[in-house]
């Protein structure tokens, strides 16, 4: 819901102690070290209350919500669709949303329209959501012939074709009785309802906003006008329901209530009931940081794993699959056969192995169930159109866990707010969404900025929630090139002079430690297992982060980027850094390439070419956040005469460059290292990417030549 209200309803419907509300004001409040706070409005609060008339206890959760209001609303759509599949509640009968809006946000923020369209779509919908329009017909200074171009503020939902219900809300028996109506549609004919609430706004904005300023006709008026309390009060006066006494008594009853509240939160630093979990409170997260202190191994059995392959690679018996489809089967056999993996099956084997485990995974997004380039097809369709659409990996073990595989709406914003709100309810699980291409994430911005960098620094709320991205710099020009890494990279908590001594950098449970710290996991692998493993250890963490994960295009087809299968089986985990191996004597080595995704392989291709096994090394790096500072301690150790450079395909005004360059240079600067400061760089020069296939193999050669060159001077290239 929207701010104004807010506090109101956490202590009046939700039952939130008044002195806790006040002490959210009091500046010396304090906040466990994990929780940086927000404003007092931004905050949810959960409840348990008993039904007069049943005797059943019901929960009642409002959701957390940040100053971009709407923003909200997909994302408790997707928390009702996941309570509701935890308590298999097919129908939406125990489980429904409501959602609060404001006129001028209704009918301006483009997410409303989105999550409407999603309310009738097989695996979005909810048995129907109630929406109460606030409508105080201004929005901030904004009057309604300035906000909008229809007549009524709810005008957008005649899209869906769902009912409005227009109500004077300065009379509470009309509001009640249509309030009461909502329900009874939503719950017998399982849709959207609206109630348009047409009220005003007796203050400002804000406490200290004066609405005078802009409205001066308007606030005259709402001045004169009785308050709805006291038109109600009058009303069951004359009515002779009570007293005026009875009346005066209640209000002096409140007044007491509020004041005595107030006098008590004047002596208060905690709260009675925290909106945040309780493993977020200094002493516990104290413990966990003792409990957890080594990576789990994510290997599986062979037998598994080949027992997933099998089905996946099978047709089914009772359609008949595309020709072409039916190629693509063949070759997953046959890879099967000489136990290589290609990164369809990697993930194939990753989704299965976690089903089997009795994990529920879900994975949406456009074209998801084909993939965008036709790598995963995960639904099979009957050529003939005789028989139903078959999910190649809902019927791999007995007793599996639930997969959902869906086709969303075209739209990022609402869809990937929706799943970032499952991901919250539903913990045993993974939640994956991906992007038709990398570049599409920006119209999902404010998602990313508001929930899944900083929900849990805000707030308390912990996700595991995956982002499949893909991305590559292929001459595909500036909206099919790029997930924008530098600008996850610049969202994560890491200080780039935060390196901890070499000492603390060999113990054990480092890695660990700097995952319970960070606020989300960014890697881009450049092999299959890794991708298995990165996703089969996104559900084995004890603790639960956001994992962005840069998935490739022209990679999904490369020979030299399958992996075997022995990279996937028990004792191999996810490799944070993937070394080079192939170098006999490490202290001959001249130059220290470090790299991160597809471009090794345009890189390892040329060293090949031209003979420089020996003089040049490539390391990657898989995961770029939190950076592996011990894993390339040891590296930078090992090639104590090489020059180091890091390389990229993204231009240098995009990528990990400079997210990683001063990261080396301080964890040079902990081994004393005078490298330093002389740390190149090889790679595109700063542009946009490159939409001109010549030109692109053109810059491509261009940098690749300076990477290989035996200059120490680095030349960037346009």
């Amino acid at each position: 819901m929207s701010h104004r209200g807010r506090l109101n309803v956490m202590v009046n419907i939700l039952g939130m102690p008044m002195e806790d509300v006040i002490t959210l004001f009091n500046e010396q409040l304090l906040l466990p070290k994990a929780i940086s706070g927000d404003a007092n409005y931004h905050f949810g609060y959960t409840c348990q209350k008993r039904m007069p008339k049943t005797d059943k206890k019901m929960e009642i959760q409002i959701e957390n919500n940040p100053s971009h209001v709407e923003s909200v609303t997909p994302v408790v759509q997707g928390r009702t669709r996941a309570a509701q599949y935890v308590r298999n509640d097919i129908h939406g009968d125990r489980v429904m949303s409501i959602i609060i809006h404001g006129d001028s946000a209704f009918t301006g923020q483009g997410v409303v329209y989105e999550t409407l369209q999603l309310a009738a779509l097989p695996n979005y919908q909810l048995g129907g959501t109630i929406h109460v329009v606030i409508n105080n017909q201004i929005g901030f200074t904004t009057d309604p012939w300035d906000s909008r171009s229809s007549p009524y503020c709810t005008d957008i939902a005649k899209v869906t074709n769902v009912p409005v219900f227009h109500v004077n809300a300065d009379d509470p028996e009309a509001v009640m009785f249509v309030a009461g109506l909502a329900v009874e549609w939503r719950m017998k004919f399982h849709r959207d309802i609206i109630i348009d609430l047409v009220c005003y706004r007796r203050f400002g904005h804000n406490e200290a906003d004066p609405p005078e300023y802009t409205h001066p006709a308007m606030c005259k008026k709402i001045a004169e006008h009785m308050p709805v309390y006291k038109l109600y009060a009058d009303q069951l006066i004359k009515d002779k329901l009570v007293s005026e006494v009875q009346m005066m008594e209640e209000a002096t009853k409140c007044r007491s209530l509020y004041c005595a509240a107030f006098e008590k939160a004047k002596f208060m630093n905690h709260l009675v009931k925290n909106p945040w979990p309780e493993e977020y409170e200094d002493d516990a997260m104290e413990k966990m940081r003792k409990r957890h202190v080594r990576m789990p191994d994510t290997g599986v059995n062979e037998g598994v794993l080949k027992r997933i392959g099998e089905v996946f690679s099978t047709m089914p018996a009772e359609i008949r699959v595309h020709k072409r489809l039916a190629t693509t089967l063949l070759q997953r056999r046959e890879m099967l056969n000489m136990r290589m993996v290609s990164w369809a099956l990697a993930e194939a084997f990753a989704f299965g192995t976690l089903l089997r485990e009795g994990v529920h995974v879900r994975l949406s997004g456009q074209d998801v169930e084909r993939g965008t380039f036709s790598h995963r097809h995960h639904i099979l369709h009957d050529q003939n159109g005789v028989h139903a659409p078959v999910s190649a990996l809902s019927d791999v073990f007995p007793g599996q866990a639930e997969y959902v595989v869906c086709n969303s709406s075209l739209s990022e914003y609402a869809v990937l707010g929706f799943e970032y709100g499952y991901s919250l309810e539903n913990m045993r699980s993974l939640i994956c969404w991906e992007a038709q291409f990398g570049d599409f994430t920006n119209n999902a911005q404010c998602v990313l900025d508001q929930y899944i960098s900083s929900g849990e620094k805000k707030w308390g709320l912990n996700s595991r929630i995956v982002l499949l991205l893909p991305h590559g710099n292929e001459g595909m020009g500036p909206e099919h090139s790029s997930a924008r890494p530098e600008r996850f990279l610049q969202g994560c908590l890491d200080d780039e002079e935060g390196c901890p001594s070499v000492g603390k950098l060999a113990k054990p449970h480092f890695p660990m430690h700097q995952l319970l710290d960070c606020n989300w996991q960014i890697v881009n692998c450049s092999t299959p297992a890794n991708y298995f493993h990165v996703l089969h250890r996104q559900v084995m963490l004890p603790v639960r982060k956001p994992l962005i994960v840069f998935t490739p295009k022209s990679l999904l087809r490369l020979k030299e980027a399958e992996s075997p299968i022995d990279d996937m089986l028990p004792g191999t985990q996810f490799q944070r850094v993937i070394t080079d191996n192939s170098v006999a004597n490490p202290a001959a080595v001249k130059r220290l390439l470090i790299c991160s995704g597809r471009v090794y392989y345009d890189l390892a291709a040329r060293r090949a070419k031209q003979g420089l096994q020996n003089k040049i090394a490539i390391i990657r790096v898989e995961q770029l956040s939190p950076f592996p500072y011990d894993l390339l301690w040891m590296e930078l150790r090992k090639f104590p005469n090489a020059k180091i450079v890091w390389t990229q395909e993204e231009h240098k005004n995009m990528g990990p460059y400079f997210y990683v360059k001063p990261r080396l240079c301080t964890l040079l600067m902990r081994m004393d290292d005078p490298r330093h400061w002389d740390i190149g760089y090889a790679g595109r020069g700063a542009a946009a990417a490159c939409g001109h296939n010549i030109n692109h193999k053109q810059q491509l050669e261009r940098f690749l030549t300076a990477d290989f060159l035996p200059s120490t001077v680095i030349i960037t290239f346009c």
